[in-house]
């Protein structure tokens, strides 16, 4: 009954929501559109956008304008969102967009639309105040963030940094194998880390992370808000799904996590 009642106030957002958008990626500029992207649905892939700093692997697209693609949030993007957006019409009986929304914090309060929402590269992140602010209004709400595709200990300093302005107070904890994050779905009993396409060429870590993470921050009901992926490259498995020279182990496991906690997110 929960879930049912969720899905229905999801629903009713879509009329408040921005529009489909797109914008150029990392390393797609011309990915093609489904035939059926214009279609209503109740949930929709939503990918953080964020103004980001200098620094890291993606330091050099700091010379792009943030608002307009092509800096670290586009990483993977759109084909990763969309091969993910595929598993979850599969997978689920939720009715699923095939394309994926871009949001920026900065669009009034077109967050609160979005009950589930994505950040790749987190440690990339130099958010503004307003920006912080409303993000966690948005957690307090009842959103949901998933921060994926970070590596080693200075990534995990700068989004610690993040995590301390945007929920001061509350702890980072590794995930409990019993909470139902890892049981909604799927009963993922074994994790593993999963790395991205690039490993087929080198070792499957970036940074020195060599430890795979499940990690949390929880608000005051015992919700998990804030779900980390650190030392993982989660959405490389949904980008390189149908590649076969990709792992299907790696895919298996990372579509599976992603699958559950997006069903996690629905009823809260």
């Amino acid at each position: 009954m929960a879930l049912a009642a969720s899905l229905a106030a999801v629903a009713s957002l879509r009329a408040f929501q921005k529009p489909f958008r797109e914008y150029p990626g990392q390393e797609y500029s011309d990915f093609p559109l489904p035939p059926d992207y214009r279609q209503k649905t109740e949930v929709a892939f939503a990918r953080l956008m964020y103004p980001q700093g200098n620094w890291g692997i993606f330091g050099r697209w700091s010379r792009f304008d943030w608002t307009q693609g092509r800096s670290a949030w586009t990483n993977d993007y759109p084909r990763s969102d969309r091969h993910f957006a595929t598993a979850l019409r599969r997978l689920t009986r939720l009715e699923v967009r095939s394309v994926e929304q871009p949001v920026n914090l900065d669009d009034g309060d077109d967050v609160f639309n979005w009950p589930w929402l994505c950040s790749v590269g987190p440690n990339h992140w130099r958010l503004t105040d307003a920006q912080i602010a409303k993000l966690r209004d948005y957690l307090n709400r009842g959103g949901f963030l998933l921060a994926d595709d970070f590596w080693g200990d200075d990534d995990w300093d700068r989004f610690a940094r993040s995590m301390n302005r945007l929920a001061p107070g509350r702890p980072i904890v590794e995930i409990a194998d019993d909470d139902p994050i890892f049981h909604t779905v799927f009963d993922i009993s074994e994790r593993y880390q999963v790395p991205g396409e690039w490993s087929l060429h080198g070792p499957p870590y970036l940074n020195g992370g060599r430890d795979p993470h499940w990690r949390a921050i929880y608000d005051d009901r015992g919700r998990i808000m804030i779900a980390i992926l650190f030392n993982h490259d989660t959405g490389d498995s949904w980008e390189w799904a149908d590649d076969p020279g990709y792992l299907e182990r790696y895919s298996a496991l990372g579509i599976r996590t992603g699958v559950n906690y997006v069903v996690y997110a629905m009823p809260h």
